[in-house]
């Protein structure tokens, strides 16, 4: 019957694997015949790999489709980071919440091709070109000690890089991932290195180490008959696909970043570059034993499950069940016979897929839902549990115990008859020490380059030890014996910072294991989801998240801009997590700032009741120039908080919870305005320009892509801006791009910003020629030099509509000086992540280059800010990062934006 506590080590590690791996907020996963089928075709298959790059879509989902189901290894994808530092095509999230995204959409890509997913603590910072960079901001021990710990966790046989450890890789972190799977292969089976980690697992030596190259990385002309090959475009016909059409459903869940990819059939060759351990003649795994006679005792094992297999009967998977019994009490015995240290290996893996196909081959359908997506720790809940048996005989429930979280056992002893479904509602606690669902990477802040992982995590009960020989009483009071010792373990746990290490979420807040007399060895774990029922989506399913009493909500991404003495309201948006909370709230402002009122009192009559509170905030004559940072906090009894709560929502990943601190960028600035008073702004891919926009007092209307892009209806706005990849987004431009540069020979201001160089919508997106590119200076406080005289530009021809005066200097120079005279500082000066990225490396002599600047050994950028005047307007494409720039409230990117949209002669 069992799971376990860390009293000998012999599981603990596995049940956290489990909690942490199990999807959340999924509705429960039901199985084909032929899905069996697969999964105990892949039960005989004793082997493993794993794939390692740098970022979320770095994967090769072909090769990882192909591995995990053609080949049926245990396969798993090691990314460095969770993508923090990359754009967003599907909203405006950014940094840490993108990253929260870009993980979810890694698991939903795993779901489909079934790998697992594991990270390292790196913190995706942007763009880096050379992995030196890299490892002066990721700590590079710390990574690799993250790498060789889930590698001797996994112990994969066969190790595969995306990238190579060189320039070729094209992007610092790339190559620092290829560089440390290098150095990882020979720590992990290293004991001396990071032995603090054999407390927990053994020291592992893969066997080999190859790169998987392909024609992107090849020279022209190369030869590719040295590299080892393999045909991943196989046909696999128990899913009834190709591996190239899984892999482009997985690769299409990476939406975020825009790489939704058609399925591809046929032959697929992939190819592999020696780099180190035994090479391979003719195949990755030749000369690795992959059968179950590599584990002690296994070779009877072995014969099982092929005898299991033989018999399988497609249209009664149920008849399967007696045989997977007797497969897994054999594998615990021959775990039970190994007085070693225990790690979550091969063999512990496999009594995790035999539990799953146990639970398929019967038929049930178990689920464990609450009726509201919220609770606080110390709560009681109502837990509807439901359970379905869809076999041809009864099953008896024996036991249902709380595995982690809360405590909501129930000795059950109720059997379900063919066809039938027991119902049951249990009132469940949930443990007063669990805190809010935060991703564990974010509890802590991080610095540039990692994050900061809590020492402990609150789990809750964890388990039970199994003690052989096996016996127990199935009751919510569990005892197993040892020897003559009968010992009864119960209790909570806390999962180590060490225990963290690779997973990609949080486990459940809850989870609920259930037992069946039939088979007390094993049991369906299930989350405790909330579950409601859309009118137009159906039935959805929701992580449960732990909520403080009181949330504390101010506007996401807004900086507060001062540019003169003038008052601004803050609003504060208070939000209950339970009925009945009273107190005070409070804006906690720098020395120099007036809050008004200082104290508000509130009391929240029901649970999710909100009260906005409008703040009066000013600065006074003391107010000191630059960013400072206001927070709000509510007073609760003896306690405060200071955290709100932000939904992340998307049909392609589970809704993701987080609670954000409640403070907000305070930046006072000296800016001017000019003639400028009515902005149209055409949303892109999702940005908070129009917000900044609004801080510094113009009028900002949101463009319907649909009906305002007409020029008349765009002729009664001074600037037009374009939001960031709107090109790349908006498919409408195509027709009305016509319209938009009739509205700038008219004498309107149209501000273009950044455009991804690939896929955009039309090749022209300017009044005159301009090549986009990857180009981009990623040293965010780089100098920047201004241009007195256009030059530098490449000119690549001349434009029908040449105007004579176009080469006068004074366009570019007036940007720098009016309304506001810039300075170098003003565009790097407490500016994160980047510079600006897509600089174009080509444009017509028609546009004037503005400043200048470049990474460190390379040659001047000067295509950061182009304008080009057309007709009696202007137009201005720039690829300075504004859009990350201004919610983090950097001053001189807000007196850059004033001069952008002020610039035209309206």
């Amino acid at each position: 019957m069992l799971r376990l506590l860390r009293a000998t080590r012999l599981w603990a590690l596995l049940l956290v694997t489990c909690s942490l791996a199990t999807a959340q907020a999924q509705a429960p996963k039901t199985y084909t015949s032929s899905e069996i089928l697969l999964g105990l075709k892949k039960l005989n298959v004793v082997g493993s790999v794993m794939y390692i790059a740098a970022h979320p879509d770095d994967e090769n989902t072909r090769l990882l489709a192909y591995l995990a189901n053609g080949r049926q290894l245990e396969t798993s994808y090691f990314s460095c980071t969770r993508g923090d530092g990359g754009q967003d095509l599907i909203g405006p999230e950014l940094r840490e919440q993108l990253g929260v995204i870009r993980t979810q959409e890694l698991l939903a890509a795993r779901r489909i091709d079934g790998a697992h997913q594991y990270f390292s603590r790196a913190n995706d910072f942007g763009f880096s070109k050379t992995s030196a960079e890299t490892f002066t901001i990721w700590d590079k021990e710390q990574v690799l000690a993250d790498m060789v710990w889930v590698i001797r966790q996994r112990r994969p046989d066969v190790l595969i890089t995306r990238f190579p450890p060189d320039a070729r890789a094209g992007h610092g972190h790339h190559q620092a991932s290829a560089i440390l799977a290098a150095e990882a292969f020979d720590a992990a089976g290293d004991p001396k290195r990071f032995p603090e980690q054999l407390k927990y697992v053994q020291a592992w030596q893969p066997k080999r180490l190859y790169w998987n190259t392909g024609s992107f990385f090849v020279k022209p002309g190369e030869n590719m008959d040295g590299y080892l090959k393999l045909d991943a475009g196989g046909y696999n016909p128990l899913l009834g696909q190709s591996y190239g059409e899984i892999a482009a459903h997985s690769r299409s869940q990476h939406r975020s970043q825009g790489f939704g990819s058609a399925a591809q059939r046929g032959e697929a060759i992939e190819y592999f570059q020696f780099v180190k351990g035994t090479p391979a003649k003719t195949d990755l795994f030749e000369g690795i034993d992959q059968t179950w006679n590599r584990v002690p005792g296994g070779a009877a094992i072995g014969k099982m499950v092929d005898e299991v297999i033989r018999k399988y009967d497609a249209s009664n998977p149920s008849a399967s069940v007696a045989g997977l019994l007797d497969v897994q009490k054999a594998i615990y015995a021959a775990i039970s016979n190994q007085d070693k240290p225990r790690t979550v290996d091969l063999e512990a893996q496999k009594i995790v897929e035999i539990s799953k196909l146990l639970q398929a081959a019967r038929g049930l359908y178990v689920e464990a839902t609450v009726a509201e997506a919220t609770t606080l720790a110390g709560q009681r809940n109502s837990i509807n549990v439901e359970i379905t048996n869809r076999s041809s005989t009864p099953v008896t429930v024996a036991t249902i115990l709380s595995m982690h979280g809360l405590d909501a056992d129930s000795a059950v002893q109720t059997q379900i008859e063919a066809g039938k479904t027991l119902r049951l509602a249990l009132k469940g606690r949930i443990y007063p020490f669990i805190p809010e669902t935060q991703p564990y990477w974010l509890r802590l802040p991080p610095s540039k380059g990692m994050y900061t992982l809590p020492k402990q995590f609150p789990l809750g009960r964890q388990g039970y030890t199994l003690y052989p020989p096996f016996s127990v009483l199935p009751t919510p009071e569990l005892f197993v014996k040892k020897g003559n010792t009968t010992k009864h373990i119960v209790g909570s746990e806390m999962i180590s910072e060490r225990e963290l290490v690779g997973f990609p979420e949080n486990p459940s807040v809850a989870e609920l294991a259930i037992f069946f007399k039939e088979d007390l060895l094993n049991s369906i774990t299930v989350p405790v989801q909330y579950k409601h029922t859309d009118p137009v989506l159906g039935e959805l399913y929701q992580p449960l998240a732990v909520v403080p009493p009181v949330m504390v909500n101010i506007p996401a991404a807004r900086a507060y801009v001062f540019a003169d003495q003038q008052p601004k309201q803050v609003p504060v948006t208070l939000r209950a997590g339970q009925a009945g909370v009273a107190g005070s709230l409070a804006l906690q402002v720098p020395s120099g700032w007036q809050a008004e009122p200082a104290t508000v009192a509130f009391t929240l009559k029901n649970k999710d009741d909100e009260q906005t509170v409008n703040f009066t905030l000013r600065p006074l004559a003391s107010a000191a120039e630059g960013k400072a940072e206001l927070r709000a906090v509510a007073t609760v009894g003896t306690e405060q908080y200071s955290r709100g709560i932000q939904q992340i929502i998307y049909p392609h990943i589970p809704t993701q919870t987080l609670f954000p601190e409640a403070t907000a960028p305070l930046v006072r600035l000296n800016v001017a305005r000019g003639h400028t008073k009515n902005i149209g702004y055409l949303m892109g891919a999702g940005d908070e320009v129009p917000e900044a926009l609004r801080q510094l007092g113009y009028t900002v209307s949101l463009l319907d892509p649909a009906t305002d892009l007409t020029a008349d209806r765009l002729g009664k706005y001074d600037a037009v801006v374009l939001g960031v990849r709107a090109y790349n987004v908006l498919d409408r431009l195509k027709t009305q791009q016509a319209q938009l540069l009739k509205y700038v020979e008219n004498g309107g201001t149209m501000l273009v910003q950044y455009v991804v160089n690939r896929g955009t919508v039309m090749s022209e997106i300017g009044p005159y020629p301009l090549t986009l590119s990857a180009d981009r200076v990623t040293v965010e406080n780089t100098p920047v030099t201004f241009l007195p005289t256009p030059g530098g530009a490449v000119v690549v021809r001349q434009a029908p509509k040449a105007n004579p005066k176009s080469a006068a200097p004074s366009l570019a120079q007036g940007l720098l000086a009016t309304p506001n005279k810039l300075t170098p500082a003003d565009f790097s000066t407490g500016w994160v992540q980047e510079q600006g990225l897509y600089y174009p490396s080509q444009w017509d002599a028609h546009y004037q280059p503005v400043i200048a600047s470049h990474d460190p050994g390379e040659t001047e950028k000067q295509s950061a800010i182009l304008v080009a005047p057309y007709g009696k307007g202007r137009y201005i494409y720039t690829g300075l990062s504004l859009f990350r720039e201004l919610p983090a409230g950097v001053p001189g990117a807000y007196r850059i934006l004033a001069n952008l949209v002020e610039s035209g002669g309206k």
